[in-house]
C-alpha cells in the first residue's frame, strides 16, 4: 500500500468533483452553498463577524434552503416523528452496562435510524460479509458532515443489513459531550466517550468498535476539502487493534459531506460553549434548529477486506517509524476506497 502525505493534492477523483460535470438536478444546491465567494474561497478557515452577516443574508435567499423543507415533506417526516414520540412517552428504567448502554432505550430508536438509512439517506452498502459474524473487530473510517451522522448510519447498515445484525459501538469525540443532551443520547444508544482505554475495553468484550482516526478535523473540514482526508492522528487505531488482537476493517463513507456542507466555522464563539467551533452550513444557523436537519443525499458505505495487526509486537508498535508507515497505509486504503466510489457515483441525489 502506498502512503498519502496528509497535504498531498486533491486524487483524480478529487479534482473530478469540480470540473463541471454537475448533476443539471443539483442546480438549486449548488446555489445555496456557492455564496460569498470571498468566504467560501477564503484560505483561512475562521470567519468574521461582518462575513458571516454578508454570508447569512445570502443563504437567506438561496432557493437550495427552501428546497430541503419540500424535500422532507416528500419521505414521510410524519413516521420518524411517530417514532420519536414514541421513545419519549417511555419513562421505564432501564439496565445500563458499564458505559451507560441502555439497550432498552435504543430498540425503539432503531426504527429512526432504520428509516434515515433506507428511506432518507436510501444508503447503499458493499462489504458486509468482511465484518465477522461474532467476535471483536476495530472499524475505521473516514468522518465527515458536520454533525456525526455518519456513525449513525454505519451503525443501521449493520444492525439491519449483517447477516448477523450485529449492535456498534461507535467511539465519539469529547466535545459532544458539551452538547445539551446530546451528549447523553448519544451515550444511552451505545456511543462511548473517544479515547484509548474505552475502545480496548469494548474491543475485549468483543465488541464492533467504530472509530474515526481523523477526529474533529474530519467533521470539521471546510466543504472545499471534501473526500480528502485528514491526518489519522499518532498511529492509535493500529495500535489499539494490535493491543485487543483485533482485526481492523476499513470503512469509507460517500454521500456524508454534501448531507451538511461545512462552508466556514465561526471560532470567536465556541470556546464559551465547549465548542472547537461553530459550524455555518447553507442551513445552519439560518433555520436554527431546523439547520440540523442534512440534506437528503444518497450514500454509500464500503467495508474493504480485513487488516490483520495481530501478529505485531511490541517492537513495531513501540517504533514510530514503522507505526506511522502503517497508520499512513491505512489512510491511503481508506482513501483510494473514496475515490473508487467517487468515481463511480453520478450524482449527488441519485447514484
Amino acid at each position: 500500500m502506498t502512503s498519502t502525505r496528509p497535504d498531498a493534492p486533491p486524487s483524480d477523483a478529487a479534482e473530478a468533483r469540480d470540473d463541471g460535470h454537475r448533476d443539471p438536478a443539483m442546480d438549486h444546491y449548488v446555489d445555496a452553498i456557492s455564496v460569498s465567494g470571498d468566504v467560501f474561497e477564503s484560505k483561512g478557515e475562521i470567519v468574521s463577524l461582518e462575513q458571516l452577516a454578508e454570508l447569512l443574508d445570502q443563504l437567506g435567499s438561496a432557493p437550495g434552503v427552501r428546497d430541503v423543507l419540500r424535500l422532507l415533506r416528500r419521505v414521510g417526516v410524519d413516521r420518524l416523528k411517530a417514532a420519536v414520540e414514541a421513545v419519549a412517552k417511555s419513562g421505564a428504567v432501564r439496565e445500563t452496562d458499564e458505559f451507560g448502554f441502555e439497550p432498552a432505550f435504543l430498540e425503539p430508536l432503531e426504527k429512526v435510524g432504520k428509516w434515515f438509512h433506507d428511506h432518507y439517506f436510501r444508503v447503499e452498502s458493499r462489504g458486509l460479509e468482511h465484518v465477522p459474524d461474532d467476535g471483536r473487530v476495530l472499524l475505521v473510517a473516514n468522518h465527515s458532515g458536520t454533525l456525526p451522522y455518519d456513525g449513525a448510519m454505519v451503525v443501521a447498515a449493520i444492525r439491519h443489513q449483517h447477516p448477523a445484525h450485529r449492535l456498534v459501538r461507535p467511539l465519539v469525540e469529547d466535545f459532544m459531550y458539551h452538547l445539551p443532551y446530546l451528549g447523553m443520547l448519544m451515550t444511552r444508544l451505545g456511543a462511548v466517550r473517544a479515547c484509548q482505554e474505552n475502545a480496548l475495553r469494548l474491543l475485549e468484550k468483543d465488541e464492533v468498535t467504530l472509530v474515526f482516526p481523523e477526529g474533529v478535523k474530519g467533521i470539521g473540514k471546510l466543504y472545499r476539502k471534501r473526500y480528502r482526508l485528514q491526518r489519522f492522528g499518532r498511529g492509535g487505531a493500529i495500535r489499539l487493534a494490535a493491543a485487543a488482537k483485533a482485526p481492523i476493517v476499513p470503512v469509507s463513507i460517500v454521500g456524508a459531506e454534501e448531507a451538511m456542507p461545512l462552508i466556514t466555522k465561526v471560532g470567536w464563539l465556541a470556546k464559551a460553549v465547549g465548542l472547537p467551533y461553530i459550524p455555518v452550513t447553507p442551513t445552519l444557523p439560518l433555520l436554527g434548529p431546523l439547520g440540523l436537519i442534512p440534506y437528503p443525499t444518497k450514500w454509500y458505505i464500503d467495508f474493504g477486506e480485513p487488516i490483520d495487526v495481530t501478529h505485531l509486537g511490541d517492537d513495531v508498535i513501540g517504533d514510530r517509524v514503522q507505526l506511522n508507515k502503517l497508520n499512513e497505509e491505512l489512510r491511503a486504503t481508506i482513501q483510494r476506497m473514496i475515490d473508487e466510489r467517487l468515481r463511480e457515483r453520478k450524482t449527488i441525489f441519485g447514484g
